[in-house]
Formats: structure tokens, sequence, C-alpha cells
């Protein structure tokens, strides 16, 4: 067999990438970081390892269809409608904000607006894979700011398309508006593959797989599912439009069926290897040269994505009514540039609206940038003076009053503060409402303030990390103060105000990690619940309790857990056993409305004698709104009295009978 020099080059890309990996791991680096730093080190800028520089693209842009196939798997028609109604003024703002800036900015030197336009795509994009990994890492998905990011990552990643499919005709640009009608030609030709795809995914695809599945062959599933990838790309392709969109249809119309999430599980491995070589092609675009002899350029590009970027992300942020601290976060997390401002860049060049000499000190930039990011956003949380700096603004934009007059001053005392509102928070406020102690709620979500307040809730949009939130939440009176949030960097910074404001006040904080208990405990809190601990008690307690074990058993277990690992005041109530999950399977329960009718009407339990002719015990009985736990033998059952029995199912069929009730 002849020898391929591919094969020496994937050798030598795999076995270079897994040591700088490794290496860029033990300084927390994302692996994305370490791929493009291969591709850097092996390209024929870096050390010329690699020699089958065109076929390593090839394989990368196969990399960069299975990647918007994958994307499109995880946005069916139904989840794909759901977040656009969540994410899309963020994303807009963000988005738009981004690329008429840098659109102005690059005409203004000169470029003409199809080459500028093209510039404002790609640095409206942000880097998913980088920022996602770093907020799982610092357990912020959930935390305000990252909802925001998540949003406007997610609108990002839809934005690809309709650039995607604009950017070739960009090229044509000339001022007329024939370029305006090819423009309107191609959404045109993408609205209608769109359509085309929709019924694909109920109509054909369903049953294909279906049938395909019925062989019980993983093999030939995962041919067919890569098949109908690379078909929808080959489709939309001779129509025009560009592979990725095409992939990304394919994706939406496996989403659609019931295949959709196996479908994920097969490809990403295949999905992961190809987009390796993805950015480790990406990576070999980087030329270290560029840097030495074009400093000027690469500094300004660089300040494009970490400080333009990034400020309009934080000013998109504040529009929609995020306080400084979570804007200042939001816009921290998306300076920097995006995987798919690679693949807008490779359109970009093929089509001629650019050259790799104008790209070069833009993608060197951004490679930059990428490797920043995760390390700026673990600094972030701690540097305060961008949020002091961002609150004239908040104010001006009107957004920044929030710390002074969403939150009601009150004279009320001895109430809890709740902060949060997700369903902890939900569960605690109407508990408190239910034992009519008074209690003022802070949340970060906007929606949720509102849909909160439309039930009655008293919750009030204020950033409990503030001093002055507090004070108007009358913090130093309040029996209780309870920390219900997910921002584990935030908790420490609200327990440093309550701790000026209220040090007096017993302060509860929720955690996940155990760890975590000692850090929050030497802060001010003055009780801790662990998320681990509770829910690791809970799975314990379940379990034996379905092994039948004895409840005192279950007790001493649960108490040798929680043994030098957290204390907890609040009493173990473990699940009741249920009699169909135990020994007592045979034995029923039973309600039975005694009719008008009913020849129970003015008989007592002593007159009946169920027990000893039917088998059946009557444990109780409700009348009215009263329960009878024990009820008096001699005493007369009267109309529409309910009788709870215990007893097998031959007892009840006769207790009923002897009662003048249908079989149960």
């Amino acid at each position: 067999m002849e020898h391929l020099p591919i094969v020496d080059d994937l050798a030598v890309i795999a076995a270079l990438a897994v040591l700088v990996i490794v290496v860029l791991w033990r300084l927390k680096l994302p692996a994305v970081a370490g791929l493009l730093l291969t591709g850097a080190l092996a390209g024929p800028h870096g050390a010329g390892l690699v020699k089958s520089i065109e076929a390593i693209e090839v394989l990368a842009e196969v990399g960069v269809v299975l990647l918007l196939f994958s994307i499109g798997l995880e946005f069916s028609v139904a989840r794909l409608r759901e977040l656009f109604q969540r994410v899309a003024i963020g994303g807009i703002l963000q988005v738009t904000s981004t690329t008429v800036a840098v659109t102005g900015f690059t005409v203004a030197f000169g470029e003409p607006w199809s080459r500028a336009l093209f510039l404002g795509f790609v640095f409206a994009l942000s880097s998913t894979a980088i920022v996602l990994r770093a907020l799982v890492e610092r357990e912020e998905l959930d935390a305000p700011h990252g909802r925001f990011i998540v949003g406007t990552l997610i609108f990002q990643d839809l934005a690809v398309v309709p650039m995607a499919l604009i950017i070739p005709l960009l090229a044509k640009w000339d001022g007329t508006v024939s370029v305006l009608l090819d423009v309107s030609l191609a959404m045109a030709k993408a609205l209608a593959a769109a359509v085309g795809t929709l019924l694909m995914a109920r109509r054909v695809v369903p049953p294909l797989l279906h049938w395909i599945d019925a062989m019980r062959s993983r093999e030939v599933f995962l041919l067919a599912i890569v098949g109908l990838c690379l078909g929808t790309a080959w489709l939309t392709s001779l129509a025009g439009l560009s592979l990725a969109l095409g992939a990304f249809l394919g994706g939406i119309a496996v989403a659609g069926t019931d295949y959709g999430h196996r479908a994920m599980s097969d490809v990403l491995p295949l999905r992961d290897g190809f987009v390796s070589l993805f950015f480790v092609s990406v990576g070999m675009l980087f030329e270290p040269s560029v840097v030495v002899e074009r400093p000027g350029l690469v500094a300004i590009a660089l300040v494009g994505f970490m400080v333009l970027k990034g400020f309009l992300a934080t000013l998109s942020a504040l529009v929609i009514g995020f306080p400084p601290r979570v804007a200042w976060l939001a816009g921290v997390g998306l300076a920097q540039f995006g995987e798919f401002g690679f693949v807008l860049v490779i359109i970009g060049q093929s089509s001629r609206v650019a050259t790799p000499e104008m790209m070069a000190p833009i993608i060197a930039a951004g490679i930059i940038s990428m490797f920043a990011t995760p390390v700026l956003v673990r600094l972030a949380p701690h540097l305060t003076a961008g949020e002091r700096l961002l609150e004239p603004l908040g104010r001006l934009i009107g957004v920044g009053t929030l710390d002074e007059s969403s939150v009601e001053r009150r004279e009320a005392e001895n109430h809890v503060v709740v902060v949060g509102f997700g369903v902890a928070g939900r569960m605690l406020a109407e508990a408190l409402a239910a034992v009519e102690t008074e209690h003022v709620i802070l949340e970060l979500n906007a929606e949720t303030v509102r849909s909160g307040r439309a039930v009655g809730h008293p919750i009030f949009y204020g950033d409990a990390t503030s001093a002055e939130v507090l004070r108007h939440a009358r913090a130093d009176k309040a029996r209780a103060i309870v920390l219900l949030i997910n921002d584990h960097a935030a908790i420490n910074r609200i327990l440093d105000a309550v701790r000026r404001v209220a040090p007096d006040v017993p302060v509860l904080a929720r955690t996940r990690y155990v760890a975590d208990c000692g850090g929050l405990l030497g802060l001010g809190a003055q009780s801790v619940v662990a998320e681990e601990i509770e829910g690791g008690v809970e799975v314990l307690a379940r379990v034996l309790r379905w092994l039948h074990t004895p409840r005192n058993v279950i007790d001493a277990r649960v108490e040798a857990a929680r043994s030098g690992v957290q204390a907890s005041w609040r009493s173990p109530i473990w699940p009741r056993p249920v009699l169909a999950d135990s020994e007592l399977a045979g034995i029923k329960i039973e309600s039975l409305l005694i009719e008008p009718n009913s020849p129970a009407v003015g008989a007592t339990l002593a007159g009946l004698n169920l027990r000893a002719e039917t088998g059946a015990l009557v444990v109780a009985i409700r009348r009215g709104t009263q329960l009878l736990e024990h009820p008096d033998p001699r005493a007369p059952f009267e109309v529409n009295d309910v009788l709870f029995l215990v007893g097998t199912q031959a007892a009840m069929l006769a207790a009923f009978e002897r009662l003048g009730a249908s079989s149960p």
C-alpha cells in the first residue's frame, strides 16, 4: 500500500496535541487553546512539522460540517422557539452593537462597506467552548451573568447561519440594489431549505430512522446519521447555500425525532475528532512574525476584542436591566474571539472578501484573546473597580438606580430577607407566607421578579451584594437572612456586605459542595446547607427504605453519614414506607363514603362488627373538615362520613358489600 504523508501528519498532530493540552491543563487553560497552540507550533509558520496542509484543511471542513450538525441536534424546532423568546433581546443587542461599531470603525479607516461588515461579523462572535467551560468550572451557569452569557452565546451560534450566507455575497458588493437582491434571494433559498427540512423532519426522517433502528446495528445507524448530515449539506450546496447551513438544518431534522439523543451520543466522538483538526488548522494560521512585524494592528484588534467588544456586551446587559456587577462579569466573559469567527474567516477568504494578509493580525489577536479569557474570567469577580466604574453609566441608562429604588423602604421589623427566588426560594417564601411571617425577596432575574409579583410575592429586583440594597431591605432589622443563589462568589460578597450592614443578624447560606462550608462559616454565615450532603443523605435514606431496612437502622446510618461532615438542625424526615413496596403488599387502604341509602347510616362500629365479620378495620373517619383519628365505636355514622379502612382485598370486598357500596 502506498504510504500517505497525511498519516504521518495526523500522527504528529495527535502526539503534539496531547502533550500541549496536558501542559496547558496544568495551567487551567482549556483544550481548545491547546489545539490552537498545537497548530501554531506544527504549522508552516512554526516548526513546519505538517506537510499536507491542504488535506488537513479538507478534514477541518468536515469538522465544521459536523460541528454545525451537532449544534442543530441541540436545537429542535420547539426548543429554538422557546430559546429565541428568552435570549433574543440580549443576543440581538450584543451582536448588532458589535457589528455596527466595528463596521463603522473600519469604514472610517477607508475600508469598503463589504469588508467592514465582514469584520463586524467576525468580531461579534465569542468562544462558546472556552466561556462555557470557564462557567462550568466556576459553577456560574445559573448565576445572573452566566444566564446572560449563555443566552447571548446561543444567539451568536444561531446568527452564524445567516452570516455564513451573507459573506460570500459581500464579494459582489458594489453599492447597487443588485447585491441586495442577491442577499434577499439567498435568504429566500435558506428559508425554503428550512421549510423543506421541517417537512422532512416530520414526514421522512422519523420513519427512516425507525426502519434503520429496527436492524439493531449501531454501525448502520451511525452511517445513516452521517449520511443525513453530509447529504443535507450537499443538497443545500447545490442550491448555492453553504455546507454549514445544510448541516445545521440536518441536525434540526434529526433533533425533532425520538432518535436525537442517540444520534448526538453516536456522532460526538466523530465530531470531536474532526473539530480538533479544525482548531489545529486554525492554529496553523497564527503567524508569530505578524505580532513582531505588525504589533500595532495586532494591538488594535486585541483592544477591539477585549475592550470594545467587552464594553458593548456590558452595555447590552445594562440596557436590559442587569446591575453593574452582572454586566461587568458578562462583558468580561464575552470579550474574546470565537470558534465560529474562524469559520467566517475561512469563508471570507475563500470568497475573496478578505485576504490572508489582512486577517493575519486579527487571527493573532483573536488567539491571544482566547488564551487570556480563562484567566480574566477567574479574576473578574475580584476586580470590583470595573463595576464601580459602571455605576454612573448604569444610572445614566436608568438601571443603576435599581439598587436604590427597586427595594421599597419598609418599617417592618423581625422579617426574613430571602436572596434568590429559584425552586428553594419559592418554597421558602410560600412557607413563610403560610406561617404569616413577613419577608422580603431579592432577585436579579427581571422575568422572575415580574412573575413573582404577579402572584403576590414581596419580591424586588436588587443586587444583594450592594450594602445599599440590604439597607433598603432593612436587613439590620431582620430576624434572619437566607442566601439561596447559585453564584458562590456573589455569596461571599453578600456575606461581606451583611457583616457591614447587619452584623448581628443570623445568615443561612446554601452551597453546592461541602468543601465550601468552612469558607462561608468563616465569612460570617451562622449555618450552611451543602446540597452535596443533603442530596446524598436523601439518596441513602430512600435506598435503605426500598431495601425494607428498619427505621431505627436508617436513622443510625444517616447519623453516621452526617457525623464529622455537617451538623444539621433539621430533624430527619424520610419517605414513609409504601405498603405496596413492603412485606405488607397484600394490605390495602381504601376510603368509603356513607351515602343516604347506606345501611350504615345510624349504625355504629360496634353494631356492624366489621372487623370480626369482614376482616376490614376502620382506622379513621372524616366528618366534614374534622378527621376523627380514634372513632368512638358507639357513635352512629352520619351521611357523608368518609371511612378509612385497612385490610386485604377480600376483606375490602366484604366490607363494601356489608356497607351497601360498590366493590373497590
